[in-house]
């Protein structure tokens, strides 16, 4: 492993030639896959009368999806090294397609759970599959491109639901996954045309069972566990979980390059940072997403409907940061960009803890949802450019995959840190303080996690943004 080899010069400041329809093509694949994860909760109550079967085994449905999603993120990298990545996009794009159907003509609960974890499954190496193809052509260009593909993939989650109300206001449940199917017949024929071929060169890498065998479940049981923390048996499903990743790092060590995910990769600084950065991004985000409704709706009476609309600027900053990345990324360099991103979402957590405390004002939260949100949309796509910039380009793949583990493992963690201390302050404080001090303080424990965020961005190397300047080594 070459880690000091830079991905390969796109000329100075010039996109590769057809990247957008490429850029395009992976966000589709994205795109379903993140909307997927969402546009089901609202149609649960029709699956428990249609079915016949309770809540509880229904919302496997939707769970089932999700840990689904994180099983098949190990073999990311396996893959691609024996197919290349324009197969293995197709693939799970196609089978991502086909188990929608499946979903469609669901007979029973246990049909539509079995369907939909196939469908996890395949659409658990959709995300990175495109986050990869996209780093390979992109260059030294992926600030500028990587927004363009990210935008509507955070879209996605806030659309599920909307695009669900609607479907069952003129039709029923099976419709939400028909709708997959035209949409990834058309998507599917596009990657054909537009998505390159990189099989040539590739070393095809020995499939490690036994780090697919302990990595997999690993990341399964601690999702499972910190969902269900407060519980005994999803304590003891964490503890599981962690034994399992430390005999991964033990398995791993001894295999070096023919692992799963070669350890390797965190021994360049810059992409041990980046992965920090995405596990702690995506940490904060989903935390701050559980705090502010619980918040809105708990401590300050107000409507869901209203909760929806004033939590709107978070979504609104992203989308004013994100199609200025590129240009910013060639002005500053992903250490000073990270930073200040951070920064910004630091003090709009710091707003909200004020807020809470001395009682919401809508006009202030519409200003610190609209720095978390921009601050937020600033960190991310630098980081994990700098991160890539650190490697080889026959690596990307396994990058791709640490990287996105990272991101599967912040949320939850981060958001069961912050669960876990306001349900402990709302039980300690009295009743007539509960909006002015619990709330308050979760917040400050965000926060907190903010700062961590900020000194860890302290630690990119400014030359990172620079790679065409670097020779690769030899």
């Amino acid at each position: 492993m070459n880690a000091g080899t830079s991905l390969p010069a796109q000329g100075s400041d010039q996109l590769p030639p057809g990247i957008w329809k490429i850029v395009s093509v992976a966000a589709i694949g994205s795109f379903m896959a993140q909307l997927d994860a969402t546009i089901v909760n609202v149609s649960l109550p029709d699956l428990v009368a249609t079915l016949h079967a309770p809540f509880s085994l229904i919302q496997w449905v939707v769970s089932g999806y999700l840990l689904a999603l994180a099983l098949t993120l190990p073999l990311n990298g396996w893959l691609v090294s024996r197919l290349g990545g324009r197969a293995v996009y197709l693939w799970c794009f196609g089978a991502f397609t086909l188990t929608s159907g499946f979903c469609a003509l669901a007979w029973s609960a246990p049909s539509l759970i079995a369907f939909r974890l196939l469908q996890g499954m395949a659409g658990g190496l959709l995300a990175p599959m495109a986050q990869m193809t996209v780093a390979r052509v992109a260059g030294r260009q992926m600030p500028r491109v990587a927004s363009a593909m990210t935008a509507p993939v955070l879209l996605a989650p806030l659309l599920g639901p909307v695009v669900a109300g609607a479907i069952l206001s003129v039709a029923s449940w099976r419709w939400i996954f028909l709708l997959n199917v035209p949409v990834g017949l058309a998507a599917f024929v596009l990657a054909v045309l537009f998505l390159p071929d990189d099989r040539a060169g590739a070393r095809a890498r020995p499939l490690d069972l036994t780090g697919l065998g302990l990595l997999g479940p690993a990341l399964v049981l601690f999702l499972y566990g910190m969902d269900h923390i407060a519980r005994p048996y999803g304590q003891a499903t964490l503890s599981a979980s962690l034994v399992l990743f430390v005999l991964y790092i033990r398995s791993a060590r001894r295999k070096g390059d023919d692992a799963l995910i070669d350890l390797r990769l965190l021994r360049a600084p810059a992409f041990s940072v980046s992965a920090i950065i995405m596990f702690l991004t995506n940490g904060v985000s989903f935390a701050g997403q559980m705090l502010l409704p619980v918040w809105l709706i708990h401590a300050c009476g107000v409507s869901p409907e209203r909760t929806g609309l004033l939590m709107a600027p978070l979504g609104l900053g992203m989308m004013c940061v994100y199609p200025l990345i590129g240009r910013l990324s060639d002005r500053f360099d992903a250490r000073d960009l990270t930073g200040c991103g951070a920064l910004l979402s630091l003090v709009g957590t710091l707003i909200l803890a004020v807020l809470a405390y001395n009682g919401l004002n809508a006009a202030l939260l519409s200003v610190a949802l609209l720095l978390r949100g921009g601050g937020g949309g600033a960190v991310g796509i630098p980081a994990m450019s700098a991160g890539y910039a650190s490697i080889a380009r026959d690596d990307i793949p396994m990058a791709t995959t640490a990287l996105n583990i990272m991101q599967r493992i912040g949320g939850p963690t981060l958001t069961t840190v912050c669960a876990t201390f306001l349900g402990w302050r709302l039980a300690t404080t009295g009743p007539s303080h509960i909006p002015s001090e619990a709330f308050a303080e979760a917040f400050g424990v965000l926060a907190l996690f903010h700062g961590v965020l900020l000194l860890t961005t302290r630690f990119i190397n400014h030359s990172e943004n620079n790679r065409e300047t670097r020779q690769p080594s030899t």
